[in-house]
């Protein structure tokens, strides 16, 4: 397929895409996924929206405030007027988006959309040294930041950035730079459909972070695939969710997809669970994104609140949707049990987007990540990845579809696309009937006496306890048997460290699982590590070796 003519003035990002021969072949199936040649995602998520339904339905809930849709299209008009008058912004030029998850920054976000601009959104947690990086790779020439988040920006020291603040006050603050502008439509640029509209870049735990690519129409394709055939969201949902905006799970989840149909999402930030349903009981939310962490969390305040007579309304609930991290059975089916609602678990990548495998209602098989959502395509291919391998065996999962990875000049493109597919870095099951079962990250996989261990399956045993908060199960060097099996465990609280803990929790992991899967060792951690983003970082269990008095190893019996 030959490119459209761009409509970027700053080229950068088409100049540096990977070379054609590197990039995963496309599949546009569903007819809704052709869209025309030119195309802002922006004007299409906004503007079309409110022309089908009106400016007076609210788009950005908070506890204190409720921006309807006409009033969120004037604030982003003024803030694209600003970029590109006031600043000198022209399409393609990066521009850096730094803050906590609000209205304001979503519309930013949506601003630098319309003016063609490409968004590079970062977490609000990340240091100096990893915005550096960030503004290095992709050139960044341009930030618009929280006031609040401002300091480490600053710390950074970027040459040549320009960083225009918001929500600080300050006499050159973007609130400050919008009132002349209040009030005058913006026409978005008529962007290609193929121009780059956003650089995300991976959370991953080791090496140098990678730039996924995504296109002005790879935005509305992951709305109009797993959005719109799997979630199926309805005009008068309330969204919601954990994930921040800088993370393209709550990209999708908080902005595309409500935004897409019309309906609205809360825009804020939660610490903890104790927070999170105290939200969706005041607001009312239908649809929460969030990690199985987060819900088994919940499932613990829930509880927590019945034994005290006191318990948490989340009747409002009707669409509960798990990803970032496999989803264990068990926590599946205490959800189910708990609220009546069945978590819609999911596979996604920042190299993708959001979702490719999922499923819902009827069609949900607990232990199983799902089938491949509609428009998209995934097998299960040895270790050469390219040869499939029969249903029933373990393998890497590779998915192709209407979006696909496009590293920005990076030699790993090669390692992640092969033979047109993407290579997720999953280990994954192909069962009879289609359905896709996760094993374990490809890298993940412990391998003990010849015998191949997946560390979720040992943790999902280990989190069936009754004693057991979190777990994390990782490989560690063995010059008897290559690696064995390391358990890192955090108990609920009052469960005493010590061997009759570990005795305990042995005995029950070899009465769920065939005994060579069982740990050689448990270690007690107060938490495990993760990322800003909520990813486990199994790289630090496997390097850093706990305090000698926290570990318990398994006795000669």
């Amino acid at each position: 397929m030959e490119p459209i003519p761009s409509a970027h003035v700053d080229t950068f990002a088409r100049d540096h895409l990977p070379p054609r021969e590197q990039w995963p072949e496309l599949v546009f199936d569903l007819p809704e996924l052709r869209y025309p040649d030119r195309l802002n995602c922006g004007a299409e998520l906004l503007d079309r929206t409110v022309e089908r339904l009106g400016a007076d339905r609210r788009a950005f809930v908070t506890d204190d405030a409720s921006w309807s849709y006409g009033e969120l299209r004037d604030r982003v008009d003024a803030i694209a007027h600003v970029l590109t008058s006031d600043l000198g912004i022209v399409p393609g030029n990066r521009v850096l988006l730094r803050g906590p998850t609000t209205p304001e920054l979503a519309a930013c976000w949506l601003a630098v959309m319309k003016a063609g601009a490409v968004a590079v959104t970062v977490l609000a947690a990340q240091r100096s040294h990893e915005l550096r990086t960030v503004c290095e790779i992709a050139e960044v020439g341009h930030a618009l930041c929280d006031a609040a988040t401002l300091d480490d920006l600053v710390k950074a020291d970027v040459p040549g950035l320009r960083v225009t603040s918001f929500g600080g006050g300050s006499p050159d603050d973007l609130d400050r730079l919008t009132g002349p502008w209040a009030g005058r439509p913006y026409g978005a640029v008529a962007t290609a459909a193929d121009d780059v509209a956003l650089i995300a870049f991976t959370s991953g735990t080791t090496g140098r972070p990678k730039g996924c690519m995504h296109f002005h129409r790879d935005v509305l394709a992951v709305a109009d695939s797993f959005s719109a055939h799997v979630l199926r969201p309805e005009p008068d949902d309330l969204f919601a969710g954990s994930p921040p905006l800088g993370f393209t799970f709550g990209l999708g989840g908080l902005v595309l997809f409500p935004l897409r149909v019309g309906a609205a999402a809360l825009l804020q930030q939660w610490n903890g669970p104790d927070q999170m349903l105290a939200a969706v009981q005041r607001h009312r939310v239908s649809v929460l994104f969030t990690a199985p962490t987060a819900y088994r969390a919940i499932l613990g305040k829930l509880a927590d609140g019945e034994a005290r007579g006191e318990p948490w309304d989340v009747t409002s609930l009707r669409r509960c949707v798990s990803a970032g991290e496999h989803l264990p059975a068990a926590t599946w089916e205490a959800w189910r049990e708990r609220t009546g609602l069945r978590l819609i678990d999911g596979i996604g990548a920042t190299e993708m987007l959001h979702i490719f495998i999922s499923a819902a209602d009827d069609a949900i098989r607990p232990g199983t990540t799902g089938l491949p959502v509609p428009g998209f395509e995934a097998r299960v291919v040895g270790d050469d990845g390219t040869t499939p391998v029969p249903d029933g065996e373990p393998g890497l999962l590779a998915v192709r579809g209407p979006v696909g990875c496009r590293y920005l000049a990076d030699p790993r493109q090669q390692n992640y696309v092969r033979g047109g597919w993407n290579l997720t870095g999953d280990t994954y099951v192909r069962e009879a009937g289609g359905y896709f079962r996760y094993v374990a990250r490809a890298d993940d996989m412990i391998i003990s006496a010849g015998y191949n261990i997946a560390g979720p399956e040992v943790e999902g045993a280990l989190l069936r306890h009754p004693d057991v908060e979190e777990v994390a199960v990782v490989g560690r060097a063995d010059e008897e048997r290559g690696q064995t099996v390391v358990a890192h465990v955090v108990l609920r609280e009052g469960v005493p460290r010590g061997a009759d803990t570990v005795d305990r929790l042995r005995a029950f992991t070899k009465e769920e699982l065939t005994p060579f899967k069982c740990p050689k060792e448990i270690v007690f951690a107060d938490a495990l590590p993760r990322t800003p983003t909520g990813k486990l970082q199994r790289f630090r269990l496997r390097e850093a070796p706990a305090q000698p008095e926290e570990r318990a190893e398994e006795r000669a019996d």
